[in-house]
């Protein structure tokens, strides 16, 4: 719900516990200040945060303007009575006609457009620039695009005569589905929700407490008033917020829980599908990125250039972005010219202003060491790598970095550097000049940089620049490595029926593809509608085989005695 601040008339967001569709309070709030008043005057916006969040504010703290507003967090016992109130809503939801279901998706769309620009704000004053705020609209509305559920239609359920009989391919939906969105970008991905929903599960979500307000703002004011329209009882969505272990914790332990759907690190993915394994349930794990973009001979520059400085949205803290560009030698230099005039370019500050993709970076202590790391094993520092404040100014507090870009001559030498082997969360791009050996000939340099990409153990977008059909017909026949490839196209850019989420290796773990949640939520199931019962195999004589053995019945099987198996009659 949308509250305002009586001594400012700014808008501010306030939202409970969503408990089975119903408004409850929480335990506490906890306070989103808007992103940009924490940037200039730090210290005093967390001091406002502190005191609020723990309940020892001053009159004067709630009618602060640099107030964005406040998620109610959610208890143990929420938890639980989210869970079972889900379990017993879900096979009513799912009873639902699935075209009315994908109706609810439709509708979504139609209002996501609507409130675009609400959306949009919300995201700005949770940190997110200008420009990163619109490429998750742009994302959010291809996810939910009328051809996207019209090509999940055609997945779901598939029916045709063979044989006299109706034959259906049906997914039915797996129960309730739990949902942890990602940190760095949570109303993105807990868009993946809605999908989950549409397929006729249930859904808990819990709006992580660090970066709560987008999460609660996408199912209250825009999620849960559809469902209400399309039939779906109370219990078939909550919204919680609580820390993520613990509640990944009463998740595991709950009978009511199916699937859980989580977005984070690769080790912690890893530990979290052992756990679910083990407590039965389905691990759907969305992980780390570690992104290649190749760039072949005869490449757009201008383009390609264009897609490597994806990398710096959000100072490099999307999964989505390309981590390292694979060059070939002969534009290698040329190329790297050109990207490093952009990048030196860069500028920091707000996110309100459009021309700033840089944000305070989170992991600053652990971008020196794997810079240092590249520099001790050959690499060239290009530009890049200062702590700034707000205003650019060297400051050891300060919450930025400057955009790294690092040079990195010859294959072998990158594939021993964590700036090229691992996921890397700050704004640092390496671009990597593949080896060239005179007599090898391009064919041989092609080999290589493709087995490079191959060998990567992150799997989630990868893409390339070329002209040449043969070179991007083995880029797409060959990479295996990633849920989705690009070819001449934006690294981070999305489609209407395209999977935005998903991967392999490390970024999705061992069941890892690309995601399209209609189909990782549910499972298959084959179904046979017969007029009347024939044996099983007079589908042979209908077709002229003619057995050797007078019936067409198998014989049975000559079974030891010992093997403790009991034969049945008609076997």
């Amino acid at each position: 719900m949308w509250g305002v601040n009586s001594s400012s008339g700014a808008a501010r967001l306030e939202f409970p516990v969503l408990l089975a569709g119903v408004p409850v309070p929480g335990e506490s709030w906890v306070h989103w200040p808007a992103s940009s008043a924490t940037l200039y005057d730090t210290y005093e916006v967390l001091a406002l945060k502190a005191r609020l969040d723990h309940a020892r504010e001053k009159p004067e703290d709630h009618t602060d303007p640099r107030l964005a507003g406040r998620v109610a967090r959610s208890t143990g016992d929420q938890a639980l009575t989210a869970l079972s109130c889900a379990r017993q809503a879900q096979p009513v939801w799912a009873r639902v006609p699935l075209d009315r279901r994908l109706d609810f998706v439709r509708a979504f769309h139609r209002l996501l457009r609507e409130q675009a620009e609400q959306f949009v704000s919300v995201l700005i004053a949770e940190g997110n620039p200008v420009r990163v705020a619109q490429w998750a609209l742009s994302a959010a509305l291809n996810i939910t695009h009328p051809d996207t559920v019209e090509h999940a239609r055609e997945l779901m359920v598939w029916e045709d005569r063979r044989e006299g009989r109706l034959v259906r391919l049906v997914r039915k939906p797996d129960g309730v589905v739990c949902l942890d969105p990602a940190r760095n970008a949570p109303m993105l991905t807990a868009v993946a929700g809605i999908l989950t929903l549409a397929a006729g599960n249930a859904l808990v979500v819990n709006a992580p407490p660090t970066v709560p307000l987008s999460t609660a703002f996408l199912f209250h004011e825009l999620v849960a008033p559809l469902l209400t329209q399309h039939a779906a009882p109370p219990g078939t969505l909550s919204v919680l917020c609580a820390p993520a272990r613990p509640m990944l914790r009463t998740w595991l332990a709950s009978p009511h829980c199916d699937d859980i759907f989580f977005f984070g690190g690769a080790s912690q993915g890893a530990e979290l599908t052992r756990s679910c394994l083990e407590a039965g349930k389905k691990p759907i794990m969305e992980l780390a990125g570690n992104d290649a973009l190749m760039v072949w001979r005869d490449a757009d520059l201008d383009q390609a250039v264009e897609a490597a400085m994806e990398r710096y949205l959000g100072s490099g803290q999307l999964c989505f972005a390309p981590k390292f560009a694979l060059l070939h030698p002969s534009i290698a230099e040329e190329f790297t010219e050109r990207l490093h005039r952009r990048v030196a370019a860069l500028r920091v500050g707000p996110p309100e202003n459009p021309e700033i993709v840089l944000t305070p970076v989170i992991k600053r202590s652990q971008f020196k060491e794997v810079l240092q790391d590249a520099v001790d094993k050959g690499a060239e520092l290009l530009c890049g790598g200062a702590l700034v404040d707000v205003h650019g100014q060297p400051s050891l507090r300060g919450p930025f970095l400057t955009p790294a870009l690092v040079r990195v001559r010859g294959l072998g030498p990158a594939a021993t550097m964590q700036a090229v082997t691992e996921e890397t969360f700050f704004p640092l791009m390496c671009v990597v000049v593949a080896d060239s050996p005179v007599s090898a000939g391009d064919d041989a340099l092609l080999d290589s940089m493709l087995a490079f990409v191959n060998a990567n153990r992150y799997g989630l977008r990868n893409s390339l620049w070329a002209r040449d059909a043969h070179v991007i017909d083995r880029f797409a026949d060959e990479v295996s490595n990633g849920g989705v490839l690009k070819v001449n196209d934006s690294h981070i850019g999305t489609l209407p029926v395209l999977p935005v989420i998903g991967g392999t290796g490390l970024s999705g773990g061992v069941f890892g593809e690309a995601n399209i949640p209609f189909l990782r939520t549910t499972r298959l199931q084959g179904i046979s509608i017969g007029s009347h019962i024939a044996a099983p195999f007079d589908h042979l004589a209908a077709a002229g085989f003619q057995s050797a053995h007078a019936t067409n019945r198998p014989a049975p099987m000559d079974l030891p005695e010992q093997s403790g198996i009991t034969r049945k009659a008609n076997l």
